[in-house]
């Protein structure tokens, strides 16, 4: 069965940084497009970055050059750095494929709440 377990969230005050994991179970994601999504509330789930392979990666408008999405293989995880973290920011944060690719089963997300 595939799981992927989110964690790493939390309150921080605004500029501050988080570093997430995805812990990918039943399936290796090796070769695989890799995505971080977010959720903000009364709004639609929206993509974040993905990692396309170990040296290609995408980012919304958003959060270019205040977070970066990274993997490791051997642990069958994907990160995501986020610095200078913004209220705008504040989200449920949940991994899956990458944006052309089919979806896994949704985890359950990690909440990342930005003070001002």
């Amino acid at each position: 069965q595939v799981r992927l377990v989110e964690s790493g969230g939390g309150l921080v005050q605004a500029g501050g940084s988080l570093r997430l994991s995805c812990a990918a179970s039943g399936i290796t994601i090796r070769g695989k497009q890799m995505a971080w999504y977010r959720q903000a509330p009364g709004n639609q789930r929206e993509w974040v970055a993905e990692i396309i392979s170990g040296s290609t990666s995408n980012y919304v408008d958003s959060v270019k050059g205040r977070f970066t999405i990274s993997r490791d293989i051997a642990q069958n995880t994907v990160s995501l750095q986020m610095n200078s973290l913004k209220p705008e920011d504040t989200a449920v944060y949940f991994c899956n494929s990458g944006r052309s690719v089919p979806k896994l089963n949704w985890g359950q997300g990690t909440q990342v709440t930005v003070s001002s």
